[in-house]
């Protein structure tokens, strides 16, 4: 018997080592994935240093699992051929972030259907010919523009209850890169927040045609200062317009509201607020999707339409960066949290009010807010908003 019985042992773990040796044999190995990153800048431009960021989180959350490529530096008018360096180096996927990018990266996949390809802040995904593998993505930014524009607007408040000025002195600037809806609808965004405290405000918009140039956004941040602007916002690169305020010598303060990192660094005496869109949760969640095998836009928390996704301040997206508490009104923080609550559940609509508006592009296409809100991001991740709002902003050369 015990020579049955050790036969049987002997035998049963054969069978076991045999199974696991099967199995071993026959499990799916894990999926890894070789992620390109083609970048505009470097991390000395806050654009850019935002992507970076993003990529860093995913590369913390995947650790093993990808692989990351990036060329920095980039011109949108130079991107094919870091493109085609990305696609000979079997990158799985390509993340190609500045709006320019759009129409090369988008014939690259074309011609590559086995990888998947993104431009952030891009807006032909949806385009013919639409395109399985390639995507674009945006918070949509209104939203943090508004409520940093609603705080920039209780300093004006406060520095008018204080008589440090008057309320016909209530003028912001804007430096803008290009008149583009993108720009267009961020700085009407933040003048909105500005007015629904400050209603004589006053905007001053003038364009740079360039996303990163560290001396001219400076300087036009001073010719705003200059034509009397208190508070500078602006839809450009770099810091040059932080460094302007921080440096203003004026009668009146002159305070700053920056975009994508905050600036109190810089401009620590004159820094409000910042405001960004977060991309970590879309590269986060795409990347995923593909280690899963499955479609990118099936695996987005946000709103997705076709090859488009997005996301606001409620899913995180879109951010608030470091409220100054050292120079902000005391009830800064409880406002805002009623102006993000109103937004997230609707029942503040930013694009709505008594103006009037038209297309730089059409003077024949116009905007009627009084009777018609507009709802921005409806179809898309890109703003489509673009007309300048008569009487109360002035584009300035």
């Amino acid at each position: 018997m015990k020579r049955v019985y050790a036969l049987c042992m002997a035998t049963s773990l054969a069978l076991i080592l045999l199974s696991f040796g099967f199995h071993e044999m026959t499990k799916k190995p894990e999926k890894h994935l070789k992620v390109g990153f083609i970048l505009v800048g470097d991390e000395m431009t806050p654009y850019t240093d935002n992507f970076i960021q993003a990529r860093d989180h995913v590369m913390e959350v995947y650790g093993d699992q990808i692989e990351c490529v990036t060329m920095y530096n980039v011109t949108e008018d130079q991107v094919e051929e870091p493109l085609q360096q990305l696609v000979d180096e079997k990158c799985d996927y390509i993340i190609a972030p500045s709006y320019g990018y759009g129409p090369a990266v988008k014939e690259m996949a074309k011609q590559h259907p086995e990888i998947q390809f993104c431009v952030p802040t891009g807006d032909n995904a949806n385009q013919e010919p639409v395109l399985s593998n390639y995507h674009n993505c945006m918070g949509t930014i209104y939203e943090g523009r508004y409520v940093c524009g609603v705080i920039a607007g209780l300093k004006l408040k406060e520095m008018i209850d204080e008589g440090i000025m008057s309320a016909e002195q209530a003028k912001i600037g804007y430096v803008a890169a290009f008149p583009y809806a993108e720009v267009i609808s961020g700085y009407t965004s933040f003048y909105l927040g500005v007015q629904s405290v400050v209603a004589e405000a006053t905007m001053l918009v003038k364009y740079t045609n360039t996303w990163s140039s560290y001396s001219l956004e400076k300087q036009v941040a001073q010719e705003l200062i200059d034509e009397g602007c208190v508070i500078i916002s602006q839809h450009s690169d770099t810091i040059g317009p932080a460094t302007a305020c921080e440096s203003a010598d004026q009668n009146l303060p002159v305070y700053h509201v920056g975009y994508n990192q905050s600036m109190t660094n810089v401009a620590p005496t004159r820094s409000l607020v910042s405001c960004s869109v977060d991309y970590s949760y879309y590269f986060e969640q795409s990347i995923g999707a593909l280690l899963r095998d499955k479609k990118i836009e099936d695996c987005i928390d946000g709103k997705v339409y076709g090859q488009d996704a997005m996301a606001g301040l409620e899913e995180g997206w879109v951010r608030i960066l470091d409220i100054n508490q050292a120079i902000v009104p005391a009830d800064t923080e409880e406002t805002v949290e009623k102006t993000i609550h109103r937004l997230v559940t609707g029942k503040k609509k930013v694009f709505a009010g008594p103006f009037t508006g038209v297309n730089p592009y059409d003077e024949n296409d116009r905007v009627d807010l009084k009777t018609t809100v507009f709802e921005e991001n409806k179809t898309s991740s890109s703003p489509t908003f673009c007309y300048v709002l008569d009487d109360v902003i002035t584009v300035i050369e």
